[in-house]
């Protein structure tokens, strides 16, 4: 039978997609780090109280970055190049979602717009991120080799999305709602487009090295393309709505380390 758990436990059981699972999950969580470290450097200095969380989001993603390549090394695998079509955090921001490179990499302060910008796309990709981690735990929390590693990023992706509601209702009780919720709908309608993309990307290449009869590749990819068609109609507005989340303060304390990891 085809599912989830059957789909991963094949790319976890073979080396190479494996390395190649956790190459690219390595590659996105390292940049994202380095995008955060970058905003929290270039806060405006009427939202310095931010860069703290900022920074602690950027020190969690590094963190996972780190994870995923230990994972591979107690294997006795190397991480392997990423296929740019399967770069997720790179399309985002070739698509625009996310703070430009070339802002980041200047000396010049961010504005509260660009804040503002930053969080909304954040808990577009942070939605993305929880629930699918949401899935790996549900079906890999006890596995002998990634169970405590699926635990530990699943927790902090959670405490990611909480900190973007929060964060973003503070902005809009302060007058930028009408700003958040264009931007909020502009992202997720790009975000899911390039999720399918990448998805597609990605199965092409692990139907390859696992050697996946045609049949289960087309099921697979019909599969992805239904979840487009959802996301499309009505399942993006899920990444649109704001709620003042249970964990309150979720990166206000500083990051947690991965021992045994990295």
């Amino acid at each position: 039978m085809l599912s989830a758990r059957s789909l991963f436990q094949e790319i976890l059981d073979d080396d190479e997609s494996f390395a190649l699972f956790c190459s690219i999950a390595a590659s996105g969580e390292s940049q994202g780090g380095w995008e955060n470290g970058r905003i929290a450097a270039l806060v405006p200095n009427s939202e310095r109280a931010l860069a703290s969380k900022i920074t602690r989001h950027g020190a969690d993603e590094d963190k996972h970055g780190r994870i995923f390549n230990a994972l591979m090394k107690k294997r006795g695998l190397k991480p392997v190049p990423v296929p740019p079509e399967t770069d997720y955090t790179m399309l985002l921001e070739k698509n625009g979602i996310g703070l430009p490179h070339e802002k980041l990499k200047s000396d010049e302060p961010l504005t509260v717009q660009d804040i503002v910008a930053y969080l909304s796309h954040s808990r577009v990709t942070e939605q993305r991120a929880s629930e699918q981690m949401e899935l790996l735990r549900r079906h890999f929390a006890d596995h002998p080799d990634i169970g405590r590693a699926v635990r530990m990023i699943s927790d902090d992706e959670d405490n990611h999305l909480a900190y973007c509601h929060e964060e973003l209702l503070r902005f809009a009780y302060a007058g930028h709602g009408r700003a958040i919720q264009r931007t909020l709908r502009e992202c997720a309608l790009a975000e899911i487009r390039i999720y399918r993309d990448v998805s597609l990307a990605v199965m092409d290449h692990m139907g390859r090295i696992l050697g996946w009869p045609r049949a289960k590749s087309a099921l697979l990819a019909a599969g992805i393309h239904a979840v487009y068609a959802y996301e499309r109609c009505a399942g993006w507005r899920r990444m649109v709505s704001l709620r003042m989340p249970e964990r309150r303060d979720a990166l206000g304390s500083p990051a947690t380390t991965a021992p045994g990891f990295a």
